[in-house]
């Protein structure tokens, strides 16, 4: 049985622990300026999906806070969530990842894993509301934009002729 086999919300969550003092290979200060250069929103590939739907006459709300998992894109009128989930950050194609992360693995590998059941936490929370989820890692983004785009405006298409 794997994790997406089993209902979210009955998962204990992951404990992430706190980086210890012999873990820390740069400075506050340093690691400061290294985590500002990640973008956690407005990324390039949820940026092209944004432009397209808005080109398209889409109208939507970028990171909705009273959502769950703050979606990157959501279409309030036609419930549909999108996501635009980084491959480190995210946990893709995990299983073979995690052997490849050699320093800090007791912080990286809980806290990745704790991402990947925040998310499935999130979807499932969103779908219970009757909200439609689209999930899309952000390299699938760049390579397949077009398939992508379709798919989610096949979604609003057809929940519009409702």
């Amino acid at each position: 049985m794997t994790p997406y086999d089993q209902d979210p919300r009955q998962e204990d969550p992951i404990k992430v622990p706190a980086f210890t003092e012999e873990q820390r290979r740069y400075t506050p200060e340093q690691r400061s300026r290294l985590m500002s250069k990640i973008r956690s929103r407005d990324t390039k590939p949820e940026l092209m999906l944004r432009r397209a739907l808005w080109a398209l006459g889409y109208r939507y709300r970028k990171n909705v806070k009273s959502l769950p998992g703050s979606p990157d894109i959501a279409i309030k009128k036609y419930k549909v969530a999108v996501f635009v989930d980084g491959g480190f950050w995210h946990g893709y194609n995990w299983e073979e990842k995690k052997s490849s992360i050699h320093r800090n693995r007791e912080y990286w590998i809980p806290k990745i894993e704790r991402n990947m059941q925040r998310d499935r936490q999130n979807t499932q929370a969103l779908q219970e509301k009757g909200w439609t989820v689209f999930r899309f890692w952000e390299h699938k983004l760049k390579k397949e934009f077009h398939t992508c785009l379709e798919a989610v405006v096949d979604e609003l298409e057809r929940k519009k002729r409702k």
